[in-house]
C-alpha cells in the first residue's frame, strides 16, 4: 500500500483535479484506490458525486478518533472509495493547533484498516497549514501538480521546502513522488518554456505524462464523476490513465 499526498500551497493549479481523476485511472487500473479529501473546500468529494456536508467524514477519522472503514464510501468509480471532506474539516486546523500530537494524526489513523487498498491518495488544501502538515507526515511521497504558467516556480520552490522540513522533523522517509505538469496549451510558448525550466532545475523529478488543458475534464465535476467515466476518450481521460500507469510503474520499480 503506498500512499501519496497531492499537493500545492498555490490554488488553481488542477491540484483536485489531479485527485480525481488520477485516483480513478489507478482503479481503473485494478489498483483498489482510497481518496481522502482533507481540502475543506470539497470539491473532490463533490467532484465524485458526494454532498459536501457528507457524514462521517475526515473531520471523523482526523479528530474523532474514526477508523477508516467507517468514514470510506464507495464512489461511481469501480475500485474507488473517498473519504469526503465534510462540512466540520473547514475548523479542524483550529482544533489540531491545540492538540496532542497534533501532526501525527493523520498517519495514526491511517496506520491500520488500510491493507485493501494499493493506493491512497490526500487531496491536499491549498495551503502549508496543519491539514497538508498531517498529508506530508502520513504519505509516502507526494505528488506535485504544476500549472504551466510564469509563477509556477516560485510556488514549486516552496512545496520542496517544505518536504524538505518535513523529512528533517516528521518523515524521513518522505520522498517526491513527481512533478505533474498540468494545464498544458500546446499554442502557448509559456508552456513549453516552464516545462524546459522545469526539466532542466528538476531533471529527475517531473514525470514525464503531462496532463493538457482540456474542456472535458473542467466540465465532468460539475456531472459528479471523474473525467474517465464521463468521456474515456477525452485527452484528459487518456493523460490520466497515462499518469495512473507511471505511477504503478514508479511504485513497482522503486524499493520503497
Amino acid at each position: 500500500m503506498r500512499i501519496i499526498a497531492i499537493a500545492n500551497q498555490k490554488g488553481g493549479v488542477g491540484k483536485t483535479t489531479t485527485a480525481v481523476n488520477l485516483a480513478a485511472s489507478l482503479a481503473a487500473e485494478e489498483q483498489r484506490t482510497l481518496l481522502l479529501d482533507i481540502d475543506p473546500q470539497g470539491n473532490a468529494t463533490s467532484a465524485l458525486g458526494v454532498e459536501r456536508e457528507a457524514t462521517p467524514a475526515a473531520y471523523d477519522l482526523l479528530m474523532g478518533g474514526a477508523k477508516v472503514a467507517e468514514v470510506a464510501r464507495p464512489t461511481v468509480a469501480p475500485g474507488l472509495d473517498l473519504v469526503p471532506a465534510g462540512d466540520r474539516l473547514i475548523g479542524a486546523e483550529v482544533e489540531l493547533a491545540v492538540s496532542a500530537h497534533r501532526e501525527g494524526r493523520l498517519k495514526d489513523a491511517l496506520g491500520a484498516g488500510t491493507e485493501e487498498y494499493a493506493f491512497i491518495l490526500i487531496d491536499c488544501p491549498p495551503s502549508l497549514g496543519l491539514l497538508t502538515v498531517n498529508a506530508l507526515a502520513a504519505a509516502h511521497s507526494v505528488l506535485i501538480p504544476l500549472q504551466c504558467e510564469y509563477y509556477a516556480l516560485e510556488g514549486l520552490a516552496r512545496i520542496m521546502e517544505a518536504i524538505a522540513l518535513c523529512r528533517v522533523s516528521l518523515n524521513p522517509d518522505l520522498q517526491a513522488e513527481g512533478i505533474a505538469l498540468t494545464m498544458y496549451d500546446m499554442r502557448l510558448n509559456i508552456c513549453e518554456q516552464v516545462e524546459r525550466e522545469v526539466r532542466r532545475h528538476f531533471p529527475h523529478a517531473v514525470l514525464r505524462t503531462v496532463i493538457p488543458r482540456n474542456v472535458r475534464l473542467s466540465e465532468a465535476p460539475s456531472f459528479g464523476k471523474p473525467v474517465l467515466l464521463y468521456d474515456s476518450r477525452s485527452s484528459g481521460a487518456e493523460s490520466y490513465l497515462r499518469l495512473a500507469k507511471e505511477i504503478i510503474d514508479g511504485a513497482t520499480q522503486s524499493p520503497r
